[in-house]
């Protein structure tokens, strides 16, 4: 984890971000953009210049939030090679300062999901002269100035981060506490008990079978928050079996994926009909997906010389729902011929095992940081787009060049007609398997209300209070 709003992507460090950090713009309580640190903007006819009006705001230390702290947030992302999410601007061509409150910033070529970029976290706007003057490491390592509803009071690694509201926040009346701690706390039992005892006021990621529990005894409220969480079912396209995409369909018609998601998720979640979560924009959802037949799975083997085939089915451990959907599918594909050997590995080693492309199958979700959608394509379905389509390998380059057309389409209707091609051709083509379009799962102590974990992963702190 990092406190550097380029350095990472990990959950723990996504969550903290928003808390810390401003962007242009932000989303209301409906998912709306609105205004941010930029009071206002115009865009060019042509889509290629945006003008960003600044409000008057400050750091966390006082001084000033300038359009060169603007534009040295924005480039440092596009250009520092330790940027782990440089792809959000990758669109920019130059940002620029007009005066002290304004900034133009012209893009290579139109491209419809910016201003929902700027949202995402990691673009908030940092301190130029404090990263500058003590350099990116010691400016973030502990204390760093912020331009969010919050500032560090303290920092202890794998622990907690001890927050206190930042007297300058931009917003009036905001936060409406006077601080929180986000703490570490691994163990999913040891949360509940936490917030039974009052330590806490919300714990996360608890599991399915804890919810209804929770919520009879009165402990807690455990809503259904909206995602854009999607599980699903890695592919391997590199290599045998599933090189083959009749081998890949018999996989996913082998599957009774409305009972699976019924029994693991206890109702809390909706089967997934296409390659993108359902929460995002332009998801196709009269699709009809992948149903279960199978007989036509065993005949599509047949077809393929497929029937006997052995294959590593890999999952992160421990992770209780990956753990339970590997017996299942160990049992379902079985019934059709496809031999499945179930293999663990570390939570740490997920993603070099994917990179290294060394599974067949692996039992994996995602999320996209926003609801548009050219993100979620880039990194689940798009072959030349830096991650291999989410390491399974698929290539296709007519969906490769839709994703680029989605961009720069400007037209929302166009868009949609874009994105339902992309998600017909990666479905049809099983680039991976869909399973359970997921809510987020967190208890909430009666205590307090206005916390909500948005389909961005960020919590609405700052709007929180107890309840008298």
């Amino acid at each position: 984890m990092t406190l550097d709003p380029i350095g990472s992507v990990s959950g723990g460090s996504i969550e903290t971000f928003g808390q810390l950090y401003s962007r242009l713009l932000r989303r209301d309580e409906y998912g709306d953009l609105q205004p941010g640190l930029a009071e206002r903007w115009e865009i060019s006819p042509d889509g290629m210049e945006y003008t960003f009006h600044l409000r008057q705001a400050r750091f966390s230390d006082g001084s000033p939030i300038t359009a060169d702290d603007v534009v040295f947030s924005l480039l440092r992302m596009r250009d520092d090679p330790e940027a782990a999410y440089s792809l959000s601007v990758a669109s920019i061509k130059t940002a620029s300062v007009v005066d002290d409150y304004t900034v133009l910033v012209t893009l290579k070529a139109p491209n419809a999901p910016f201003l929902d970029a700027l949202e995402i976290c990691f673009l908030g706007i940092v301190s130029k002269s404090d990263v500058e003057r003590r350099g990116s490491q010691a400016a973030f390592a502990e204390q760093p100035v912020t331009s969010g509803p919050y500032r560090v009071v303290r920092w202890n690694r794998g622990d907690r981060i001890v927050l206190e509201a930042n007297p300058y926040y931009w917003r009036e009346s905001y936060p409406r506490n006077s601080g929180a701690e986000l703490i570490e706390v691994p163990d999913v039992n040891t949360r509940l008990a936490m917030l039974q005892a009052g330590e806490i006021d919300a714990a996360k990621d608890i599991l399915w079978s804890q919810a209804a529990p929770i919520v009879s005894s009165g402990l807690a409220r455990v809503p259904n928050q909206p995602s854009t969480l999607i599980r699903v079912v890695l592919l391997n396209h590199d290599r045998p079996p599933f090189d083959d995409v009749r081998v890949r369909q018999a996989a996913a018609l082998a599957l009774d994926r409305a009972l699976i998601t019924e029994i693991y998720a206890r109702g809390r979640a909706t089967v997934a009909n296409t390659t993108l979560p359902a929460a995002l924009l332009y998801h196709d959802d009269d699709h009809p997906g992948w149903s279960y037949d199978p007989a036509k799975a065993r005949q599509l083997l047949d077809e393929a010389g497929a029937v006997g085939a052995e294959l590593s089915l890999v999952i992160p451990a421990p992770n209780a729902v990956a753990e339970f959907l590997a017996v299942v599918l160990q049992a379902y594909w079985g019934a059709v011929g496809l031999s499945v050997r179930i293999e663990k590995v570390e939570n740490a080693l997920e993603i070099l095992v994917m990179q290294n492309g060394g599974y067949d199958a692996f039992i994996s979700d995602w999320y996209n940081e926003n609801l548009d959608p050219d993100l979620a394509t880039r990194w689940a379905v798009c072959g030349s787009c830096g991650n291999h389509s989410f390491y399974t390998f698929y290539q296709n380059d007519e969906v490769d060049g839709l994703v680029a057309e989605g961009a720069q389409t400007l037209d929302p209707t166009q868009r949609r007609d874009i994105y339902r091609r992309v998600q017909e051709i990666s479905t049809r083509e099983v680039s991976q398997i869909p399973i359970a379009n997921e809510p987020w799962l967190n208890a909430y102590s009666h205590d307090i209300e206005g916390l909500v974990y948005t389909p961005a992963m960020q919590w609405t702190l700052e709007d929180t209070r107890h309840v008298p």
